[in-house]
């Protein structure tokens, strides 16, 4: 496999430079973690901006989040059909496997895969339409959510949010997701953060609003 490169000095530097800090100190701890496997409380849905930090937004260490992370946050209805479904089958996992008892779906401010949504919705991306835009065919999925908030004031910021709604929505859409919840057993949850300001909004089932946390 000539085109596998070593990886950049910088990044190697970092890695000696955690293994002989963080790791060191807390060599029992991730041996532990080895051999007991993994129990994690929460499940969390993010996108893969690297803007968007989830274990540093809440402190996490290493074994408490089952972490998934796309383009824009986004959960797909659920598709029994054989094909390619990473997402769906991180969600399966997380609540069969792992019995998580949270599931949180986290958006953010400044998203390019919901600007990109809201371009290609709004006839300003037609390389997105295109059936070979792997970009564009994800975003799809947030296609109802934009007809739900088309018109609103501040548009991007809606749609970040309905993003989180429509995930939270078809989550809802798996058995298993629904039976979990039904019985007590899991809890789902919608989040936005504010990246610029730090601020953290969670949404409120009953009003289907956004309240800062």
């Amino acid at each position: 496999m000539e085109f596998a490169r070593p990886l950049p000095g910088f990044l190697t530097q970092r890695y000696h430079g955690w293994k002989a800090t963080t790791h060191a100190e807390n060599s029992a701890w991730y041996r532990r973690l080895a051999s007991e496997g993994q129990r994690p409380r929460a499940m969390v849905i993010s996108c893969c901006d690297s803007r968007v930090h989830v274990t540093s937004i809440f402190g996490a260490d290493q074994g408490e989040f089952f972490i998934h992370r796309n383009i824009a946050n986004l959960v797909p209805v659920y598709e029994p059909d054989g094909q390619h479904h990473g997402t769906s089958a991180a969600v399966e996992y997380a609540v069969m496997a792992l019995k998580v008892a949270h599931l949180i779906v986290l958006g953010h401010s400044n998203c390019g895969g919901v600007q990109g949504c809201l371009d290609m919705c709004e006839g300003r991306a037609p390389e997105l339409e295109e059936t070979a835009s792997f970009v564009g065919r994800w975003m799809d999925i947030l296609r109802p959510g934009y007809e739900a908030v088309k018109g609103h004031a501040d548009m991007p910021h809606a749609l970040e949010k309905e993003a989180v709604s429509v995930s939270l929505r078809n989550l809802m859409s798996f058995p298993f997701v629904r039976e979990a919840v039904e019985s007590g057993q899991l809890s789902l949850h919608g989040l936005w953060v504010d990246i610029g300001e730090g601020g953290l909004h969670s949404l409120d089932g009953k009003t289907g609003a956004f309240v800062a946390i």
